[in-house]
Parts: structure tokens; sequence; C-alpha cells
């Protein structure tokens, strides 16, 4: 695979994608045993199907399908004095197959997602959550850190 060629998802990689979620779930350490695939496969056929505020960009291997991908989503946001946009962006799922890793793949989904947050959207600033395995891909990307720390409250609907 010397010739990296990255596609948008489009609706029959639902699955894929999970798939790939699963992965990066699992490498942050988490269980991944349950019934939550069958709710993302959903979630995200319906997320393919909004193409104005959701965009998956894949890569395919011939013998393996799909092996690294990258998620976004479009979202509405007030202004405020730094940013006069009203929508912001978030990158997510940002996952390759063990076997495909340190190639580039994730860095190319990522470079497509952000071509379409700064192409194809009003998205003024692009948001996520990174992993000590992958800050550095978004540091040379161009990401910094916040200088608020991100919070999270888990509602009991969350928790298992």
């Amino acid at each position: 695979m010397n010739d990296i060629q990255v596609r948008r998802a489009g609706m029959d990689d639902a699955e894929s994608l999970v798939r790939l979620r699963g992965l990066m779930l699992a490498a942050m350490g988490n269980d991944i045993d349950g019934p939550w695939q069958a709710s993302a496969v959903e979630w995200f056929a319906g997320q393919l199907a909004s193409p104005e505020t959701f965009a998956a960009y894949v890569v395919d291997d011939p013998d393996a399908g799909v092996v690294a991908g990258a998620a976004g989503n479009v979202f509405e946001h007030p202004p405020g004095p730094n940013d006069l946009t009203t929508v912001r962006g978030h990158l997510y799922n940002v996952s390759t197959e063990p076997a495909f890793r340190r190639r580039g793949l994730a860095r190319a989904c990522v470079v497509a997602l952000m071509d379409w947050f700064e192409n194809e959207t009003g998205v003024g600033q692009v948001e996520l959550h990174a992993t000590d395995y992958g800050i550095e891909l978004y540091r040379d990307l161009g990401f910094i850190e916040a200088k608020y720390p991100s919070l999270r409250f888990r509602t009991a609907k969350a928790r298992p």
C-alpha cells in the first residue's frame, strides 16, 4: 500500500466505522464488549445520511477492506471575540487497523476531513480529544492545546 487513496465514506461503511471505533476505544483501555455496536452502526448510518454536517474519510486495502478512518461533524456554537462563526467542527474516531499503522493512513484521513471542514462547511474551529498515541499527529497538523481543560459529566443514562 504505497499510494494512499482516501475516499469519503458512504452508507455502506457504517459497520467499518464502528469496527474502527472499537479498535480506538480498546486502545484507550475500554472494554468494548456489549451491545453498543448495534446502536453505533445505526448512529453512523444516520450521520452518513447527513453529508452537510457529517463526514468520514477512509482508506481501503484490497484484501482487508477499510483499514483506517477519521470522522467529524459540524455543530452549532455561539460566536465569540476570537471566532465569529456559528458552527464548530468535532474530529473523532481516528483509527487504523494495527497491521496498517505507521504508514500515514490516519494522517491522510484527518487531512481529508480537515479539507472538508475548511472548504465545505462554515466551521471556524475544529476540536478533538487526543490520546497520547495520536497527540503528535494533531500537533503536527496545527492543533494546539486549549487553555481550559475538557471536563465530562456522565448522566445516569450513560453509566453502564
